[in-house]
């Protein structure tokens, strides 16, 4: 009898892995519930947002594909403030790749002061957007800022930066260099996991500098540069901050990127279904970009180890 009690016993309590997992549910429900409250829930009720007119007073009302049809065929200012983002990304994501990557390279030799150096470049991308953004309002003004003076200086006279819808995007860009030290530190580590023996080997048959970086440094460190083109290419759709502290759009629309756009939307003209409805497409459409960057990346990015295809 005592003997069945005990199984009984063992039966009715909980295994040492049963515990374990009871205790890792336990410890993650604050997060789990965080990310429902606060991340997942808003994800859901936007989608269905994005099929609605609402307008945050009134209930909302199921329209259908209402906002997308607005948004494809009827709303001139989608279209041209998606065109001046993919402007942008086609100027800012090549320039940020390769200045970081050249900086790195420069970084990675011995120069006197190298740890002064890194930390300079590195330090302008902890600094926060809205300092930045007032910053080169104020370095790029036609009359008092320091590059249209300092090119005066030299017989050069400087653009209207933010106030010329020719050279608006091109100041954005030279604002987003400002930033690449955040690249630069993933470059670094890239170039230093590079093996020594594969420099000597190559210097054995003769190859000069040329060789060494087209066939052996960009390959090795391809995946670092792959990783933050495809970042860039995410960060430079969801520009915000900068636009909206300095042109505001302006001049004539030439700097109204997407999601400022989709700001007015949802918060100036209070239509929130609509800019829901926008911030889905930005989505999907970042999601079929990265898809295709990975498949191009498959055929061109060099993997250690792994045979191309």
């Amino acid at each position: 009898m005592s003997s069945a009690a005990a199984t009984s016993r063992r039966r009715q309590g909980l295994t040492l892995q049963q515990k374990e997992a009871r205790d890792a549910y336990l410890c993650l429900m604050p997060f789990l519930l965080g990310f429902v409250i606060f991340t997942a829930g808003p994800i859901l009720l936007s989608l269905y947002l994005s099929f609605t007119r609402y307008n945050i007073v009134k209930p909302a009302v199921f329209i259908g594909l209402g906002n997308y049809r607005k948004m494809f065929a009827s709303d001139p200012l989608f279209w041209l403030s998606l065109g001046v983002t993919v402007k942008y990304t086609v100027l800012a994501v090549p320039a940020q790749v390769v200045t970081g990557y050249v900086l790195a390279l420069l970084l990675n030799r011995k120069l006197i002061g190298l740890s002064i150096w890194r930390s300079m470049l590195y330090l302008p991308a902890v600094v926060p957007a809205m300092a930045t953004a007032y910053l080169f309002f104020w370095l790029l003004q036609t009359d008092l800022g320091i590059v249209n003076q300092t090119l005066r200086s030299v017989g050069v006279r400087g653009p209207a930066w933010f106030g010329d819808p020719d050279w608006v995007l091109v100041a954005f860009v030279i604002m987003s260099l400002w930033g690449v030290g955040s690249s630069l530190v993933l470059y670094l580590a890239a170039l230093q996991g590079v093996p020594t023996s594969l420099y000597d080997a190559a210097k054995v048959d003769g190859a000069n500098v040329w060789h060494e970086l087209r066939h052996i440094t960009l390959p090795m460190t391809s995946p670092v540069i792959f990783f933050t083109f495809v970042t860039g290419l995410i960060g430079t759709f969801q520009i915000f901050t900068s636009a909206f502290l300095t042109t505001d759009g302006g001049p004539a629309n030439s700097s109204l990127f997407y999601v400022l756009y989709l700001y007015r939307n949802g918060w100036l003209f209070v239509k929130m279904g609509y800019a829901a409805a926008m911030a889905w497409f930005m989505c999907l459409l970042l999601l079929v970009l990265t898809f295709f960057s990975l498949r191009i990346g498959q055929r061109v990015v060099f993997y250690e180890g792994v045979e191309a295809n």
